[in-house]
């Protein structure tokens, strides 16, 4: 697999807290994490089905017009009860509330209703675009349970309302340093670090 070997690349997203979450993640490998909201690159239509599809998308998109190798991710909660719905839909599960989560978060558990499982994973999907079209995918996800109410403050998205498997914390809840170590996203970055750093 291909080795990334510049250490510049540029994050296929607009969305800050993704933004604060891999640049964390990126420091001890040397490597400048910038976005493409700080690049104010296009914003691609994501109109895959699969995570991955629109990972790629993102990924090839940013590496494309930026020059440099681009990360593009996408990621979702699933919820087994409803049919891992919203999945590649979680973001726009939202609207047409776009200030905060808390409308989709109160939306899913209408759903769930007095459903006894509750039980969800979250899913990332990670690919690695170099500007002459090469590409490399990974993928992490971690299980766990919805809660509600919902509780903590720390993180974005869903993660008041998502408890992981072996933990009494939502991720809201849990330090930085330790949902970045059994994420979604750790996950699938692990994965990517182990073979292409």
């Amino acid at each position: 697999m291909r080795k990334l070997i510049e250490k510049r690349i540029v994050l296929a997203t607009h969305n800050a807290g993704k933004v604060k979450e891999m640049q964390a993640i990126f420091v001890p490998f040397g490597i400048e994490v910038l976005s493409a909201g700080d690049l104010k690159l296009t914003e691609p239509e994501e109109d895959g089905k699969t995570f991955i599809e629109n990972a790629r998308i993102k990924a090839v998109s940013a590496a494309k017009e930026s020059g440099l190798p681009a990360l593009g991710d996408d990621s979702g909660l699933c919820v087994h009860a409803l049919n891992d719905r919203p999945g590649i839909y979680s973001a726009r599960y939202n609207e047409p509330k776009k200030n905060g989560f808390m409308y989709a978060m109160e939306k899913l558990n209408e759903e769930l209703g007095n459903a006894s499982d509750r039980s969800a994973h979250f899913s990332c999907a990670l690919v690695m675009a170099w500007p002459d079209g090469e590409t490399a995918e990974f993928e992490g996800r971690v299980d766990g349970a919805l809660q509600w109410p919902v509780k903590g403050t720390n993180g974005f998205g869903y993660d008041p309302m998502f408890v992981p498997n072996g933990y009494d914390l939502s991720f809201a809840e849990l330090p930085a340093e330790v949902k970045n170590t059994i994420s979604h996203r750790a996950r699938a970055l692990k994965s990517f670090t182990d073979n292409c750093l």
